[in-house]
């Protein structure tokens, strides 16, 4: 989901009606690695739901006993912290490799 924001131009008269949109994407990447077991992705999604997270892209992989997972999601209508999200994730799925991160920061690591 996309939060759209109005904004008047510097360069508009005030009295103008005209508006720029300026997107503002309010997502996060999520990342789950660990041995494979019985009720992974339920608990993954159901913790996302709880806190009114939905679940965008999802890529998972199981390679041989290993569950590996990457998942898009949007955190504009989120109920919580990001932290939260993710003390909720690991406790849900214990014994995981949990990692929350917002796109921005994500992003920002990943640029070279």
């Amino acid at each position: 989901m996309v939060i759209w924001v109005l904004r008047s131009r510097d360069s508009v008269s005030p009295d103008s009606k005209r508006m720029c949109h300026t997107k503002i994407h309010m997502r996060a990447v999520i990342t789950v690695l660990g041995k494979d077991r019985v009720g992974l992705l339920a608990g993954i999604t159901t913790t996302c739901a709880d806190a009114n997270v939905n679940v965008l892209e999802l890529n998972q992989s199981i390679l041989q006993e290993f569950f590996a997972m990457v998942m898009l999601v949007d955190i504009s209508k989120m109920n919580c912290e990001i932290d939260i999200l993710k003390e909720n994730l690991m406790k849900n799925v214990a014994g995981m490799a949990v990692h929350v991160m917002h796109e921005d920061i994500f992003n920002s690591m990943h640029r070279i």
